[in-house]
């Protein structure tokens, strides 16, 4: 029989480690918030204003294209930064490149806020533009493994889905604050607008970046690490380990992160420009449209998720793929109809729903098929390497289909669904992880 003190124990234990898991999961979202701002709100500000501050030789919507050549980059570098930051993750800690990737995505930031235009310092604007591009790739590519797995490997078993997605709830937070803030100084007068308004956003972000170095520098390792640390057992060349003994699985991951990818960047970054250069509309219209997408994602992720500890990783997670794929369609229907109400509701539905309930398990679902020793840098490559082909370029794809058919955005839809139906293909080929324990993660091949 218990006794009565030891109870008492076990509550405050059990109370210590919820307090502990907690701090964890907001110390990993806030530092997503930040890297997720820096993303969108170059994004945002591709479709715009870059095509007139630094590549203004071009027609309109031939410089937006070459800028959205330019936030490909920063997704082309993700691959570079996940390599490094997932091999040193597994081998020396997951909390230090936390740190380290947060410094590189703020500074890189902050950066592009003083960063002189072409009337200013011609051709080399450009150039140093897209050298803060990769730099913010290359931050971004190590944090989005570190962040997750930091959850992942605190959280106890049947709760990492819950967890895991406090820090993807960084991408609707990010982008709803980068929206706010391009917003906000949309309402200056234009001339002033283009002249220093944009650059406010970015110069600000350094206050985020300050605050989330101080939370992220109290929180500990996983134990999860710490184990195999003690153990002697951590992997001489991760990456390596990963694509030569499991293969499979991170094929298949990759395969299924095409569809959120896609569906995230053409219901954002190419929608404004497609909205705004195409249909003639404000800018407006499609920002407010983000904001209220952006408040029904942070409920489809914390509920995606908690869902997949319930009935699994893969049927949440087909379920977003699924919705993706029939909405395509529609989608694009509501946006050409130009009613701001219409518009709002297609952006709500393809990105607020189908790439957030994708959103919401896939930090759980990528990191539960690897073992601890491999699973920073496997995680990485799924999430960063299967981006390449898909959403780096989706903006450019989409700019580019509208311009080849005359304006006809159909095309894109068709985009959209056939990476919805590739992701749906490579889920049903998943193994399901959401029982398992982390040290049996990696058995199935």
């Amino acid at each position: 029989m218990s006794q009565p003190g030891t109870t008492a124990v076990a509550h405050q234990h059990d109370a210590h480690d919820e307090a502990a898991i907690r701090r964890v999961a907001g110390a990993s979202l806030l530092g997503s918030v930040v890297e997720w701002y820096d993303f969108f709100l170059y994004g945002t500000m591709a479709a715009l204003v870059f095509n007139s501050q630094f590549f203004p030789t071009f027609d309109p919507l031939v410089g937006t294209m070459i800028s959205f050549a330019t936030f490909a980059a920063g997704f082309v570098t993700r691959p570079l930064g996940g390599f490094i930051f997932g091999h040193f993750g597994d081998r020396i800690g997951r909390k230090k490149m936390l740190v380290l990737t947060m410094l590189i995505m703020g500074l890189s930031t902050f950066a592009m806020g003083l960063l002189p235009n072409y009337a200013a310092i011609g051709v080399a604007a450009p150039m140093l533009l897209l050298v803060l591009r990769m730099l913010q790739g290359i931050g971004l590519g190590g944090e989005w493994g570190g962040a997750v797995l930091l959850c992942v490997e605190h959280a106890p078993d049947g709760r990492r889905g819950w967890f895991s997605s406090w820090p993807q709830l960084g991408v609707p937070i990010g982008l709803l604050t980068s929206t706010l803030a391009v917003t906000l100084v949309t309402q200056l007068p234009e001339d002033d607008f283009q002249s220093w308004g944009w650059r406010v956003p970015f110069l600000v972000s350094i206050l985020l970046v300050v605050v989330g170095l101080v939370i992220r520098l109290r929180i500990d390792e996983p134990p999860a690490f710490k184990e195999i640390e003690a153990a002697d057992e951590k992997a001489a060349l991760p990456l390596v380990e990963v694509f030569r003994d499991h293969p499979r699985v991170t094929l298949l991951a990759m395969g299924a992160r095409v569809s959120e990818s896609v569906t995230f960047n053409i219901y954002n970054a190419f929608l404004v420009t497609y909205t705004v250069t195409v249909l003639g509309l404000d800018a407006s219209v499609v920002l407010d449209a983000l904001l209220v997408a952006s408040v029904v994602g942070f409920a489809a992720i914390l509920v995606a998720g908690r869902l997949s500890d319930t009935y699994g990783r893969r049927p949440v997670f087909a379920t977003g793929a699924g919705l993706a794929l029939v909405s395509a369609v529609p989608i694009f229907a509501l946006v050409n109809t130009e009613n701001a109400v219409l518009i709002t509701l297609g952006v709500v539905v393809g990105w607020g729903l189908a790439a957030c309930i994708m959103f919401g398990p896939e930090g759980a679902m990528f990191a539960e098929v690897f073992p601890t020793r491999v699973r920073y840098s496997g995680m990485s490559a799924v999430y960063q390497i299967g981006v390449i082909p898909t959403g780096a370029v989706a903006p450019l794809i989409g700019t580019s289909l509208v311009s080849a058919w005359s304006g006809s955005v159909w095309p894109v839809a068709v985009y959209v669904m056939a990476m919805a139906a590739i992701s749906l293909v490579s889920v049903w080929f998943l193994p399901e992880t959401h029982r398992r324990s982390l040290r049996d993660a990696g058995t199935t091949r």
